[in-house]
């Protein structure tokens, strides 16, 4: 899967300007709070929770311009809960950001 993170990391270059230690860490605090969300998708056990998280990980996304995040919780949203095929195309996702722009 190629790199997917350049709006972000944008939005992201805008927040931290020249400090790249604060770059590096508003990229960790979003990749952990989608990763947290992430899981709690995953240990839904209701429409209720999966909404629930869902909703948060697409206003994550929102909030960084990530696209192709948003999209792929939106399928998760309009599709089955516990849909697994979507739930690892968004771990995908998270994980090619995670390598980020110097890995692709």
């Amino acid at each position: 899967m190629a790199y997917l993170g350049d709006p972000i990391d944008a939005q992201l270059a805008v927040a931290a300007g020249d400090d790249q230690a604060l770059f590096a860490e508003l990229r960790a605090a979003f990749l952990e709070s989608a990763r947290r969300q992430l899981d709690l998708m995953r240990r839904s056990r209701c429409d209720g929770n999966w909404s629930m998280a869902g909703m948060r990980l697409k206003g994550l996304a929102a909030s960084f311009h990530a696209r192709g995040l948003m999209d792929l919780v939106e399928q998760a949203l309009d599709g089955a809960p516990g849909d697994p095929a979507v739930l690892r195309r968004i771990g995908l996702w998270l994980d090619d950001f995670a390598q980020g722009p110097d890995q692709a």
